[in-house]
């Protein structure tokens, strides 16, 4: 089911407050009871500035896509090219009042059509994100390892979970 109306663009400079808008919200929907809403916070401010998010633009080895229903941005997905040539899924976010509409599945597909020779698709979750995790497994994904998000130790517990996206 894909919500009608629903474009997948790429992101632009203009998009930036809107996505950080959503980003903020969708993180404290979904961690706020794992971190508390103070370590969310700082989380958010580090990883989703403006100017973190403005770097993300115009990578020659990445995507940065937003999905929008009519004028309100209602997701963002990003993913970037691996040395392996694997893609590595680095961003997923739907608003919360429009999840389950085929919103997610839908910049998913994109996003991974986006690198056609790559032979498997990566992605690191929070290991207590239940809802992201069952998503992700019925996308086809599978558990991999756990790990350390960009593997510091300041960082979240995250699964790396893996699906195999060009057959042998």
């Amino acid at each position: 089911m894909t919500q009608p109306g629903l474009i997948i663009r790429d992101a632009t400079a203009a998009d930036l407050p809107a996505v950080r808008g959503l980003l903020v919200e969708t993180w404290h929907a979904t961690y706020d009871g794992i971190y508390g809403w103070q370590r969310v916070a700082e989380i958010t401010n580090a990883w989703h500035s403006l100017d973190a998010l403005s770097a993300q633009l115009g990578r020659d080895s990445g995507i940065f896509l937003i999905a929008l229903l009519g004028e309100e941005i209602v997701g963002t997905a990003s993913a970037r090219r691996e040395p392996d040539r694997a893609a590595m899924l680095t961003r997923l976010y739907v608003s919360p009042a429009r999840q389950g509409a085929g919103i997610g599945r839908t910049l998913l597909q994109v996003a991974l059509a986006c690198f056609p020779e790559a032979p498997v698709a990566r992605l690191e979750v929070e290991s207590q994100n239940e809802l992201a995790i069952a998503f992700y497994e019925r996308m086809g994904f599978f558990l991999q390892r756990q790990a350390r998000f960009d593997g510091r130790e300041d960082t979240p517990n995250t699964l790396i979970m893996a699906k195999r996206l060009v057959t042998i």
